[in-house]
């Protein structure tokens, strides 16, 4: 699969029925922006995570209430993805290696692809890539669930591609290819580019999710 330009990525979730609005794209755009920037984004809030109900790589239910209290990343994949979606769990990975031992943060990995990505896919995708699941979870569900959360809340969006323009047969999503950020109040508070044109994800994306990390956890 052809990774997608990181102009911000598309708001509709095709079959799924969720829509990100106008004002959700433009503050993406503004987000990236800065974030193409050497300097620290101010985090803003830009909108509240609504409440979910779905299932980790151990079949155990997750909800909100497991996340509050903690800063926490997430990003959108499917374990059959041939294209971004190993570097992105690589980047992920390494943001769990680099965190202080005093941190609190907390890693979320949601899938797309809900119909092949069982609780048991999902873990063996996570050990793969040495995840610590203390700290990082995968979550799967319907797709009606997975979008409301990735598309409505954390404006994370993917496309299905359809059949006749599908390149091999791991060609199924096109995604979004960022990181966003969450704070301990359930908050939406900034996204950062991983990949593509001018991007340098070890000096400069890097350092900037875990400063920002910091300084969310130094948050009241």
């Amino acid at each position: 699969m052809t990774e997608p330009r990181q102009s911000p990525p598309r708001t509709a979730w095709v079959g799924f029925g969720f829509v990100t609005g106008l004002i959700g794209l433009a503050l993406l755009i503004s987000f990236i922006q800065i974030n193409r920037s050497r300097q620290l984004p101010q985090l803003p809030v830009i909108g509240s995570v609504a409440d979910f109900t779905l299932t980790n790589q151990d079949a155990q239910i997750v909800t909100l209430a497991n996340l509050t209290n903690h800063v926490w990343v997430a990003d959108i994949i499917f374990t059959r993805c041939a294209g971004p979606c190993p570097r992105l769990t690589g980047q992920m990975h390494s943001l769990q290696n680099l965190l202080p031992p005093d941190s609190d943060a907390k890693f979320v990995t949601l899938t797309t692809d809900p119909e092949n990505d069982a609780p048991a896919v999902l873990k063996k995708y996570g050990q793969r890539f040495n995840a610590d699941f203390s700290r990082w979870t995968f979550l799967t569900g319907t797709k009606n669930e997975i979008a409301a959360l990735a598309s409505g809340s954390l404006k994370l969006s993917a496309v299905p591609v359809k059949l006749e323009d599908q390149k091999s047969v791991a060609d199924l999503f096109i995604h979004a290819t960022i990181f966003v950020i969450v704070d301990k109040h359930a908050r939406l508070r900034g996204f950062f580019e991983t990949g593509g044109d001018g991007v340098d994800w070890t000096h400069t994306t890097q350092p900037r999710i875990l400063a920002s990390i910091r300084l969310l956890e130094n948050e009241p």
